[in-house]
């Protein structure tokens, strides 16, 4: 009697364990259907559900309803899914919306010339187009299509000096191919380019050729600074090497074309981006920032079809971060006057990337 006692006390245990077990069971079934991973409450999981549907769903229409702004370039883009994010779709509808200001037409087109051709190499292997943008990290864009085009097999084995050697680096430029191969990859290749503030950047452009010249270019000071000095310095009994006051004067002189044939090529380092790389008469497929160059290049990578290939540099902490006070700081002893002349001949840039004409400017 006892031990039939024993027995159904045990089955009825085991009756209890298999109902709990199986109340657990159900009960994280329950739990993981319709758990909110954004906390908002299981009674709207449906409708996030349907949203984040409806957003990896949508197609992109046929290209002849596609707006021209929005034409998807490169291998990124030949899948059904929209993928570029929403930033970059509105640097490119900027782009276009002051390509057709005609009031600041003069100072956002530019023709397809030899000098543009000249700022743009070729990526063949990978249907890649990048603008050269001299001070704004061009030299690890340049790093990252070397090792594409196939001259070296990783960023580190790249030798500095070979990077701007154009003879060695085995980047072929766009300026050197027939006109109708040229008008191939312009219309087939994704092409990118990357901006910075316009101010900063010639910032940057003063410092690394007239301050530290670390390449070693001697031409910058002892030929074009002594130009600039001669033209644009106030106080003619100043003995002082080129100042940042005698640089602007220079760049925001109307008249400032008669020097730079004299400079030659090397004033891409201050010129225009849209004397560099033409953008509103190239449809470029992408528009980084130097400022969210941590984000943009990867999406870059990425848009190209090449970020399992290689790799962006890595980026040292706070390097593209925009130095109000620096810029700021570099401005202050200049007159109103200058610094007017020399937004009127950037505006253009300003307008064309979204960047907002300086402080200092509207006190």
């Amino acid at each position: 009697m006892h031990a039939d006692n024993m027995h159904h006390q045990w089955l009825l245990l085991a009756a209890c364990f298999w109902v709990i077990f199986m109340f657990m069971v159900a009960s994280k079934f329950i739990t993981l259907t319709f758990k909110d991973p954004d906390g908002y409450g299981s009674k709207q999981e449906p409708l996030i559900l349907t949203a984040v549907t409806k957003v990896e769903e949508v197609h992109v229409p046929q290209e002849k309803h596609w707006p021209q702004e929005f034409q998807p370039t490169g291998k990124a883009f030949s899948g059904n899914l929209i993928r570029q994010p929403l930033v970059h779709m509105e640097r490119l509808e900027l782009l276009r919306n002051v390509c057709k200001d005609t009031a600041l037409r003069d100072l956002s087109h530019t023709a397809v010339s030899k000098f543009v051709l000249d700022r743009i190499f070729v990526c063949d292997k990978h249907k890649i187009l990048f603008c050269q943008t001299p001070k704004v990290g061009n030299t690890q864009w340049k790093k990252v299509l070397i090792v594409l085009n196939g001259a070296f097999s990783s960023i580190e084995e790249i030798p500095e000096n070979i990077v701007h050697d154009h003879e060695k680096n085995g980047l072929p430029r766009l300026s050197s191919f027939s006109d109708s191969e040229i008008k191939k990859r312009l219309n087939l290749y994704f092409k990118f380019f990357i901006v910075r503030d316009p101010f900063e950047r010639l910032i940057s452009a003063f410092k690394d050729k007239f301050v530290h010249n670390p390449r070693f270019e001697p031409w910058y000071r002892h030929e074009i600074a002594p130009g600039i000095i001669r033209k644009y310095r106030k106080n003619r009994t100043e003995t002082k090497g080129l100042q940042f006051e005698d640089f602007v004067r220079y760049l925001g002189d109307p008249n400032h074309r008669w020097l730079d044939l004299q400079f030659g090529d090397h004033i891409i380092h201050w010129v225009t981006y849209v004397e560099l790389c033409a953008p509103c008469e190239i449809t470029y497929s992408v528009i980084g920032h130097h400022e969210t160059l941590e984000d943009d290049a990867p999406y870059i990578l990425k848009a190209a079809g090449i970020d399992h290939l290689v790799s962006y540099p890595t980026i040292p902490p706070g390097i593209t971060v925009y130095n109000r006070t620096k810029v700021e700081r570099y401005f202050s002893g200049i007159s109103k006057r200058d610094i007017r002349r020399l937004y009127a001949r950037f505006e253009g840039d300003f307008k064309l990337f979204g960047y907002r004409e300086p402080d200092f400017l509207l006190n």
